[in-house]
């Protein structure tokens, strides 16, 4: 098998393939799953000081299904970690005493309050977790108090918040971006000029499901009404894609993390060529299980070998190299059928067209003195 492994901001990953923070990573208990199934890195649930409110829904997912009845988006109306942040004190510094060598990533979300977002990541870091993530993109709930995506649109807020936590703390810190923007790149260079080693992208897509027909509700249905929420899944892929190519063409040689409906490793090396350095997987992991890590590697091992990639380093970023505006485009394809019709010109002067006209003609043809 290829060497998978890279290091990005520092952090030795032993493959690319990162649990995104959620149901997969929502305690000590499954994210030692991860590890043992062999994922390169875990970031855990979005946590938060313990006074913060956090209630959530049930049921608090819906489904969306093609003609097939195959499962291709999935919104939730999930808040951040309802769990006391005392506990997860506990789980993260058991999980660095069992898994020393595992990335360990702590997903942070707080009000706009410096002292409060200074806390939580220092008593984070003291646990010895790896690096930060911070939540500027849940899509439902946090909005509503200013938290989450209504930072993340803000792009004054994403650069001060960043400054706050890393002058706080001096280990990486990745921002996550909200795609309910019109241009991801503005917050995501706002986040590293705040300071981020890296963004991570995207969050979920703010949406309705669906409606049932019966009943008339909104899916999903909770005490008889509903929310728009954030939609995953394979549906998300080409926006998802979009978005990391147009942060990593903006910042080149920036750390990004890519995410956004990855099923199967081409998923993911789609991820990596676009520009990504690491690739998060949720939902397809809540669908799919943990162990479908191992089906990604194996996957990106074939791929680097045979395209003759030595490293994952290599195939970072390698397509970006083939996109170009549409007028360029055109002008190329202007040029390639001009050369195509000098090329047929060209062949007309050869000895095996001689004969189709009188030799006579063929010779004038061919004169450049012709009388």
């Amino acid at each position: 098998m290829a060497d998978l492994s890279i290091n990005v901001d520092g952090l030795e990953f032993e493959n690319p393939f990162v649990i995104g923070s959620g149901p997969p990573g929502t305690n000590a208990r499954v994210i030692s799953r991860c590890f043992d199934a062999g994922w390169g890195g875990v970031i855990a649930k979005t946590t938060s000081l313990t006074d913060t409110p956090v209630v959530n829904l049930a049921p608090r997912y819906a489904k969306y299904y093609n003609a097939d009845k195959d499962v291709i988006g999935f919104q939730n109306v999930e808040l951040i970690s309802d769990r006391p942040f005392e506990d997860w004190e506990e789980d993260f510094r058991l999980l660095k005493e069992k898994y020393p060598k595992k990335i360990l990533i702590a997903s942070l979300m707080e009000s706009y309050d410096k002292a409060r977002w200074q806390e939580l990541a220092e008593r984070s870091a003291a646990c010895g977790v790896d690096a930060f993530e911070l939540n500027f993109s849940c899509p439902h709930g946090h909005p509503e108090t200013g938290m989450g995506a209504a930072m993340g649109q803000n792009p004054d807020m994403v650069r001060e918040v960043t400054s706050w936590v890393v002058e706080a703390c001096d280990i990486p810190v990745w921002s996550k971006m909200t795609p309910n923007i019109t241009d991801i790149a503005t917050p995501a260079q706002a986040a590293r000029d705040g300071g981020a080693h890296g963004v991570s992208a995207i969050n979920t897509i703010l949406a309705v499901t669906g409606v049932n027909l019966k009943t008339l509700r909104p899916l999903p249905t909770v005490a008889d009404g509903s929310i728009p929420g954030g939609y995953s899944g394979q549906a998300v892929k080409p926006i998802a894609l979009r978005m990391v190519k147009e942060i990593c063409m903006a910042m080149p040689n920036y750390s990004v993390s890519g995410m956004g409906g990855v099923w199967n490793s081409d998923h993911a090396v789609e991820f990596l060529l676009m520009g990504a350095n690491t690739v998060q997987v949720c939902t397809g992991a809540m669908l799919l299980g943990y162990e479908m890590v191992q089906d990604l590697c194996t996957g990106l091992s074939d791929f680097m070998d045979e395209h003759g990639f030595t490293s994952v380093d290599q195939v970072v970023g390698h397509s970006l190299q083939y996109f170009s505006t549409h007028h360029e485009l055109v002008d190329r394809q202007n040029a390639a059928r001009q050369a195509k019709a000098e090329a047929r010109k060209a062949a007309s002067n050869r000895d095996n067209f001689w004969g189709k006209d009188s030799i006579q003609d063929e010779t004038a043809s061919l004169t450049t003195n012709e009388g």
